[in-house]
């Protein structure tokens, strides 16, 4: 009887090592509580006030950079909203990704069939898709919120008519309130916009969303950390570590990006917890411009040298290092070098040097020990084995 080889390589598919539910880290994941968009959401529903009653419609504009969350906020927004409405005014959204569909028969064939899936895909005019939208929505006493992302790619592909259409959806029938509009872009397009439209969308409706800070991308990859890794997996070090070096794009995407790609090489390696090297690696893959450069290493003075081997030995186990255990570490690379150590002030202006040329980041902690405050440093975008390989060469001249 022939033996069944199994494959083993396939044990780890459901493992769940690191990873138990990948969901919450792809980017189109839309927690049920949005870290930091709370003021944005606030002026959201300030613009949408009066939408609970009957013949009211509203319209925003979203704009930001990429990765600063309009997507999410928008889709967060009507999410909660239908939800909100539901007793007393049934709403529908439909979103539509104008880089997906750029032209206007394309974005109304996707709005028309969130409402009637069986709708035909050919055969009617863009007019006709519009008033046997209208038809429906009446027909099931539905408002409608439409979620037009991306939209300078329709705009530029197609023209502005659809929006003009939308906004005038009921002004044939001397009615109002079937739809509502939140339009995404990059860029502010309202100077790309008719004057009619613009009378009708208001300048004041728009919202323009910040990238985010190292404080809100480190929530952003806690929750995400929560949902979908097992928790014995990371750290809040870790995670800082992600928000660190994802912080000078200010870009939610790059963040939850190198979590998800450090837990999967986690469980690539067969362990059960992501190590700070993991993200390290992929951060200066993401930004080429910052990987370690031993040129910089030349024009350091020998006890920043020295510092920064330090730190890059214990960096290349740890996320992070202490004040007090910069200078434990300096001391015992001098040793080993035999250098007279710096005095506590010298090593600090030389932490702040390291800090400042970008080789290092630095947050404000506690110690441990009672009330106690330390600074914590890190390397988020340089591979601490590389510097340390660097740096023992150039020491040791």
């Amino acid at each position: 009887m022939m033996e069944i080889c199994m494959a083993s390589y396939l044990d780890r598919i459901g493992a769940g090592l690191v990873i138990n539910d990948p969901t919450p880290l792809e980017y189109e994941f839309v927690p049920n509580e949005l870290k930091g968009r709370d003021t944005e959401l606030g002026r959201l529903a300030t613009l949408f006030s009066g939408i609970d009653r009957p013949g009211v419609s509203r319209q925003a504009l979203l704009t930001g950079p990429v990765g600063s969350g309009k997507t999410v906020t928008a889709r967060t927004f009507g999410r909660d909203l239908e939800r909100h409405l539901a007793p007393t005014r049934p709403l529908k959204v439909a979103r539509v990704n104008c880089r997906s569909h750029p032209t206007m028969p394309q974005v109304l064939q996707r709005i028309i069939t969130s409402i009637d899936a069986r709708h035909p895909e050919r055969g009617f005019g863009s007019g006709e898709i519009l008033q046997s939208l209208r038809r429906q929505l009446l027909g099931a006493g539905l408002h409608l919120l439409v979620i037009l992302d991306e939209v300078d790619h329709l705009i530029i592909r197609d023209g502005a008519d659809l929006i003009y259409q939308l906004l005038r959806i009921d002004e044939e029938h001397e009615a109002t309130g079937s739809i509502s509009l939140i339009m995404i872009s990059v860029e502010p397009i309202i100077e790309r916009l008719e004057p009619s439209i613009i009378s009708r969308l208001g300048r004041s409706n728009a919202l323009s969303l910040s990238s985010y800070t190292v404080d809100e991308l480190e929530a952003i990859i806690e929750q995400r950390a929560h949902l979908a890794l097992s928790p014995a997996s990371f750290d809040q070090r870790l995670l800082r570590l992600i928000a660190e070096a994802a912080g000078e794009s200010g870009d939610a995407r790059v963040a939850i990006e190198l979590l998800s790609d450090a837990a999967k090489e986690a469980e690539n390696r067969g362990q059960r917890e992501i190590r700070s090297s993991d993200v390290q690696s992929y951060a200066a893959e993401s930004r080429p411009s910052s990987a370690f450069d031993p040129a910089v290493i030349d024009e350091l003075s020998q006890h920043c040298r020295l510092i920064l081997l330090a730190i890059s030995r214990r960096l290349k186990r740890e996320p992070e290092i202490s004040t007090g255990e910069v200078e434990n570490l300096y001391h015992i690379v001098c040793e080993e070098f035999e250098v007279k150590p710096c005095g506590h002030t010298t090593v600090w202006n030389h932490l702040n040097h390291l800090r400042e040329i970008g080789a290092i980041e630095r947050r404000h902690g506690t110690t441990g020990k009672g009330r106690g405050r330390t600074q914590h440093f890190s390397m988020p975008t340089l591979i601490p084995g590389v510097v340390v390989q660097n740096l023992e060469r150039q020491c040791s001249r």
